[in-house]
């Protein structure tokens, strides 16, 4: 797949993965606060006319004992999460909606506000081998979760994938509107191997380096790394991970899980439906696999 240059023809989702990169260098990201998702997103989407609905689930079985702002959320055995509805409009479109949420240790839930992004992928990227978009989202918080009150996340997304392996990067950049808000590069990358049919390990590692152009020390840096697996329970998609800190600033043990279920597609034969979220593992495995495959010889003429 060639890849698009300034000058070219674009893609939307090309040309909207260009203004990002462009945006990255120019705004200033992210407030303080909990994380409800925990993910590397790989530019699948769902399918024109399709809902999709994910939940997300995190917790720190050995986390962080201070807030990270006064009156803030402690991170120690605390369960976040967010409910994620997805709507694909076109090919390369997707919209999303989030509630957020977090169960502190004293068993009190406690809403986040919400969350709203905007998705735009190269066409069918569950089918090649080299993939990219970009993700917008913004968001309104609450006092127990962030210092700023509204928030923006710019989530660019680059990967590659052959027979058997899958390797993405999302460089994320996120910022807080407001005298609080200001610019994090919160990198996320994941590394991936198919073991058996719908059966995905791999690691993913998670990182807040702090403000962008003055980064914080190592140490109050935030590092993780996952040992995640991939795998289907009837027609759920099932993700599990379980994350180490690296660092002092980061929570040192948090479990992860996100289960995720594809409506049928609207004019769909009941029996045709995936019922799985965006691109089946299988499904993503098997296209990689031809992609990579080199053409068959031509068939030698019978005399």
């Amino acid at each position: 797949m060639p890849i698009a240059v300034p000058g070219s023809r674009q893609s939307p989702g090309a040309r909207a993965l260009v203004l990002a990169m462009l945006l990255a260098g120019a705004v200033s990201p992210r407030p303080a606060g909990a994380v409800d998702e925990i993910q590397v997103y790989n530019a699948d989407i769902s399918e024109v006319g399709q809902w999709t609905v994910e939940q997300h689930l995190n917790y720190a079985l050995q986390g962080r004992t201070q807030p990270e702002f006064s009156g803030g959320l402690v991170a120690n055995h605390a369960l976040n999460g967010t409910p994620e509805l997805a709507y694909g409009l076109t090919e390369w479109w997707e919209l999303g909606f989030y509630v957020p949420f977090a169960v502190n240790s004293a068993d009190q839930l406690l809403s986040d506000g919400f969350k709203i992004r905007t998705l735009f992928v190269s066409p069918h990227a569950g089918e090649r081998s080299l993939f990219y978009g970009v993700n917008f989202e913004g968001s309104y918080t609450t006092p127990s979760f962030s210092q700023s009150r509204y928030a923006f996340e710019i989530r660019p997304i680059i990967g590659v994938r052959n027979a058997d392996w899958e390797f993405i990067v999302n460089p994320i950049v996120d910022f807080g509107v407001g005298q609080s808000g200001e610019a994090d590069f919160a990198p996320a990358a994941r590394l991936a191997r198919q073991l058996a049919h719908d059966v995905f390990v791999g690691l993913e590692y998670y990182g807040d380096y702090g403000k962008v152009g003055n980064f914080l020390p190592i140490k109050e840096q935030q590092h993780q790394l996952f040992a995640v697996t991939d795998f289907k329970v009837g027609m759920i998609d099932v993700e599990f991970g379980l994350g180490y800190g690296l660092t002092a600033g980061s929570d040192r043990l948090v479990a992860k899980t996100i289960l995720g279920y594809a409506f049928p597609v609207p004019g769909q034969a009941e029996g045709n439906g995936d019922h799985s979220p965006k691109t089946p593992l299988a499904t993503r495995a098997e296209a990689a696999r031809n992609a990579w495959s080199p053409a068959p010889d031509p068939p030698t003429a019978v005399r």
